[in-house]
């Protein structure tokens, strides 16, 4: 079996936490991504010949940033004994909390993988990501690069993936305002302990999350979508968070929360005009407090990273 000269992939946002799930919780919305071609060539290791799709300059040094050093790590593991160049563009703002730099990682894993000559199962991408991952948020959790390699929700822990089962017609309202929060600075609003009580209550919400995906039980699941560790801090780095979370509850949302680091805001709904309605008011909210945004409306249960046009065959 020959890889590839040249692949193409694309890596969709990704919700991260999922409210009750820090770190551990996220899952695809059908929007934005970010795409990455990966080539081969006879200069070895990793280089990276472009990145666009931001005003602002990322790193083309592989090692400095997420897809160069996701994909040093696969080619170290499998050595590779030929070069991979990557072209990055960014369809995902950085600082939006939609897993930008992890789905540049993703992406190019998954188009660099093409290119081996006995491709890896998509699950074993995953400590590649992780790697990758690392770079931007100084710490490898999985909760972004998981569900962008599999899709729909994801269970992500430090060496696992596991796929959970999604409630038919679950629905996310995605609004990301034009603002920039560095998830350097949001993990840093965590770093005082928590009460013990504070820590059991959030645990019993995961649990009670958990076993409403797997019983098919949409009160279940509204019982646990909520977040009683990271929102309390980091509400106040999103300017009008409080007002946006309240405007997808009063428009029918079972949870609503910040989307990774923040600042966007997320709602699960059951129904498709409820989310249509509360999307216009989340952006409503964002207005009243100066600042424009964008909303997708998306199903919970969409499609991972997948190889896209414009690949090329050794043979």
């Amino acid at each position: 079996m020959s890889g590839l000269e040249r692949a193409r992939a694309f890596a969709p946002a990704s919700v991260g936490n999922v409210a009750v799930g820090f770190d551990l919780l996220g899952h695809v919305i059908d929007g934005p991504g970010d795409t990455v071609t990966a080539s081969r060539t006879r200069q070895p290791g990793v280089t990276i010949s472009a990145i666009d799709g931001l005003d602002l300059e990322l790193p083309l040094e592989a090692s400095r940033n997420t897809a160069g050093r996701a994909v040093q790590a696969l080619a170290e593991h499998c050595r590779v004994d030929f070069g991979i160049a990557l072209g990055i563009h960014k369809g995902i703002p950085l600082g939006s909390g939609l897993g930008g730099s992890a789905a540049s990682a993703t992406a190019a894993l998954v188009a660099a993988n093409a290119l081996l000559d006995q491709p890896l199962p998509t699950h074993a991408l995953y400590p590649f990501a992780l790697t990758g991952e690392a770079v931007a948020s100084g710490s490898a959790h999985g909760d972004n690069v998981g569900p962008q390699l599999l899709g729909g929700l994801v269970l992500a822990t430090a060496d696992r993936l596991l796929e959970l089962p999604v409630p038919n017609g679950l629905i996310a309202c995605v609004v990301h305002p034009d603002h920039i929060v560095e998830t350097r600075a949001a993990r840093a609003a965590l770093g005082e302990p928590y009460p013990i009580a504070t820590v059991v209550a959030h645990q019993a919400c995961l649990a009670q999350f958990l076993c409403g995906c797997y019983r098919d039980d949409i009160k279940l699941i509204a019982a646990g979508l909520k977040d009683l560790l990271v929102e309390p801090r980091r509400a106040p780095l999103v300017p009008g968070f409080q007002a946006v979370k309240q405007a997808a509850l009063d428009h029918g949302a079972l949870g609503s929360s910040i989307s990774g680091a923040g600042p966007s805001v997320f709602g699960w709904f059951i129904d498709q005009a409820q989310a249509h309605q509360a999307a216009r008011a989340m952006q409503a909210a964002f207005a009243e407090h100066g600042l424009d945004s964008q909303a997708w409306i998306s199903p919970v249960n969409s499609p991972g990273a997948r190889l896209i046009h414009d690949t090329e065959s050794r043979d």
